[in-house]
């Protein structure tokens, strides 16, 4: 999915998520074949349950757009704006995350705890990583196995470390 977002060329393109909390958020409304409708920042009464996450893809024009802005109410020049010059000229497209995708809001102090310890459970339980980058670069052909290697071996004393070497013995997952 993100690789199908980072290759649109035209318009932008954000990820949502369905979260019980919609108000604390950027929210996005979907009509029923997920194209967008309207975006509204940290709305009292949510359109729709879809939080905006906070990842972007962007053509050039967001330059222009950006450089457009007036702060908001809040005093702050807001994503959300962005994203509505988008929509506004029939550019915005959405990809929404759902089942068997996770997306964790780290915000509050309560929301960090949360998503440390989710993270924490499943690195545990399945003794990989998440988000290690350089691992994805690796997966992703970025780097090769002797780059990866360079890169791990200064941690080697580490858990972080270990886990990188012992990418480049155990093969693909």
């Amino acid at each position: 999915m993100l690789r199908r977002g980072a290759q649109q060329h035209e318009g932008a393109t954000i990820l949502a998520y369905p979260v019980s909390d919609p108000g604390r958020y950027g929210v996005i409304e979907l009509d029923a074949a997920g194209r967008p409708l309207g975006i509204e920042e940290k709305p009292a009464r949510p359109k729709s349950r879809h939080a905006v996450t906070g990842l972007y893809f962007y053509d050039n024009d967001v330059v222009r757009i950006a450089k457009s802005l007036v702060p908001s109410a809040r005093g702050e020049l807001e994503i959300t704006d962005v994203n509505r010059s988008y929509l506004a000229a029939g550019k915005l497209r959405v990809i929404p995350l759902g089942r068997g995708h996770a997306w964790l809001d780290t915000g509050t102090h309560q929301s960090l705890l949360e998503a440390s310890a989710f993270i924490a459970t499943l690195e545990m339980r399945q003794g990989l990583k998440i988000c290690c980058p350089e691992e994805i670069a690796w997966r992703m052909g970025y780097i090769d196995a002797g780059q990866l290697e360079a890169l791990a071996k200064p941690l080697a004393g580490s858990g972080y470390g270990s886990y990188l070497l012992s990418l480049l013995s155990d093969g693909p997952v």
